[in-house]
């Protein structure tokens, strides 16, 4: 192991005891490809979901889960991933996964003091973090810790929401700045916040703490 792995395994070993005062189910994995192997082969067996669907996010994709999952067989998956459908259709698979037993995502930002931090485009994802599906996993690589609220609010919104917007290819400032300008755009992604201080009720919300820097 190498000496920045053992810090950050000290880190996100305090960290889950925190996230465990706040009541999250909280769990530590070595990298991305561990965290996949945990959700296939510990939480969905142990969790038993008939149906299955995710909030937006890169590390579900990068870890190869969200693959891995379109192949599992006696599960409903609600694909809303998919940009193939037209956006009628798209927009009712978000309100469909709001009834799902599992939802997959991750998050902007989690602060050191156990607060999981997102800002959403439509509020898709921080709504069914809030309530709606019996269970909600998320997965955090390392490089989304931050000291306090303070700080992930400024992440969010001086790098995580520029780096999406040019991903997607969003009309709006940033995308072409880099820069937050506060804007009116349609295409603006920057729409509804979401701070989840606490897993309501008890062990609902299950967090995946990566000893990796995944995501944006």
């Amino acid at each position: 192991m190498s000496v920045i792995q053992n810090f950050w395994n000290l880190k996100l070993g305090e960290l889950k005891e925190v996230l465990e005062d706040n009541g999250f189910t909280t769990y530590v994995a070595n990298n991305g490809k561990a965290a996949a192997m945990l959700i296939l082969d510990k939480l969905i067996p142990q969790l038993s979901p008939s149906s299955i669907s995710f909030g937006g996010s890169m590390t579900v994709v990068d870890t190869g889960l969200y693959d891995q999952i379109k192949k599992l067989n006696k599960v409903k998956v609600i694909d809303t991933y998919d940009v193939q459908p037209p956006m009628a259709e798209r927009i009712e698979r978000r309100r469909q996964a709001l009834l799902t037993d599992l939802f997959i995502t991750s998050a902007n930002a989690l602060t050191e003091e156990g607060e999981i931090v997102n800002l959403d485009g439509t509020g898709n994802r921080v709504a069914a973090m809030a309530f709606g599906p019996k269970n909600v996993i998320v997965l955090v690589g390392r490089n989304k810790i931050c000291g306090d609220l303070d700080a992930a609010t400024r992440r969010i919104k001086e790098y995580v929401a520029p780096v999406n917007a040019m991903r997607l290819k969003r009309k709006t400032p940033c995308a072409v700045t880099g820069t937050c300008a506060d804007c009116s755009s349609p295409e603006r992604i920057c729409s509804v916040w979401g701070i989840t201080e606490k897993s309501s009720p008890k062990g609902r919300i299950h967090v995946i703490l990566i000893n990796e820097d995944l995501g944006y």
